[in-house]
């Protein structure tokens, strides 16, 4: 029985946080999370979590700094609510991307979340996908980074089977895309680039075989869409019969759903981490699959201290 767990939720994903609850068979914690006249983040924690195993489900995606606000002074009333244990269940990691220093002078943003959580008061933290691995190591509290494959994979096998290639965006997600293929029987194919500017990219040449085959193009999140629709149309010129898109992030800001909408991409395959725009879920082309069921039984191991190993797949 999850008799001491208590599970609440900031602004951002509320369909999400509802859906593992469901799966845990549990209520969704009552909170008011508002703000104040002069746009300060409001929090009031409606019911008693003391000494309770506290489960803060909160995707920093846009507006970024607002749900990080949140999720930090979320973290900040549980901890002096005298809570045994708070966990950041944060699905998608905002500020990923800014994980080293790409020029003089530059900070490391991705770091200073990592410091903000911790000084917060959350003692664990449970995220999906993260842009770099090595953001785990930023953090001296323990870290699980569950992954999106299972999930992918399962609908990938349902309906992409024959004549298969899984298309890396960049060299930075080759790794990533031969485990994807290997376990989908698929053959692995790289796109090279040339990144003139921030949001903008030039796909240049593929290195691998696509003619006559079934493209997937695998990343780990989706901003602008500049890149994979570039690589979609590199792919067909190259002579892939199709091309579909499987990411676990879909930021999808600016263009990004025009893009979409007026590219040769048959199936752009997401998941919830982020809740879609309206404009994005009016798109016929997005298909959305659920991580609830991964991330509840992932916060069912934590609160029985199980092992959380085996869903690292």
């Amino acid at each position: 029985m999850l008799e001491r767990i208590r599970v609440f939720s900031g602004n951002a994903n509320v369909p999400l946080a509802q859906k593992i609850c469901q799966k845990l068979g549990v209520s969704l914690g009552q909170a008011n999370v508002t703000t104040f006249s002069d746009g300060e983040t409001r929090v009031e924690i409606n019911e008693n979590v003391r000494g309770m195993d506290v489960f803060i489900i909160q995707s920093t995606c846009t507006p970024v700094n607002v749900t990080l606000m949140e999720l930090l002074i979320m973290i900040d009333a549980m901890k002096r609510a005298s809570a045994d244990r708070i966990t950041a269940v944060v699905p998608y990691y905002g500020y990923a991307r800014q994980d080293r220093k790409v020029a003089p002078r530059a900070p490391i943003s991705a770091k200073l979340v990592a410091d903000l959580i911790t000084t917060a008061g959350a003692q664990r933290l449970l995220s999906m996908d993260l842009h770099a691995g090595q953001i785990q190591g930023f953090f001296n509290i323990p870290v699980d980074n569950l992954f999106a494959t299972p999930v992918l994979i399962d609908y990938m096998k349902k309906n992409y089977q024959d004549d298969t290639v899984v298309v890396s965006p960049d060299t930075g997600g080759v790794e990533r895309a031969r485990a994807f293929g290997k376990r989908l029987g698929a053959s692995l194919a790289i796109i090279d680039k040339r990144r003139e500017g921030p949001n903008e990219a030039q796909v240049m040449n593929i290195i691998g075989n696509v003619k006559g085959k079934r493209a997937i193009i695998l990343d780990d999140m989706v901003d602008t869409a500049g890149t994979v629709v570039q690589a979609a149309n590199a792919l067909s010129d190259a002579g892939a019969l199709e091309v579909s898109v499987c990411c676990t992030h879909p930021v999808l800001s600016g263009p990004a759903i025009d893009r979409i909408q007026n590219s040769n991409i048959r199936e752009f395959v997401v998941t919830d981490t982020i809740p879609l725009s309206e404009k994005a879920a009016g798109c016929k082309t997005i298909k959305v699959l659920s991580v609830s069921g991964l991330l509840s039984e992932a916060v069912r191991r934590i609160y029985y201290n199980d092992s959380v190993s085996s869903l690292f797949i």
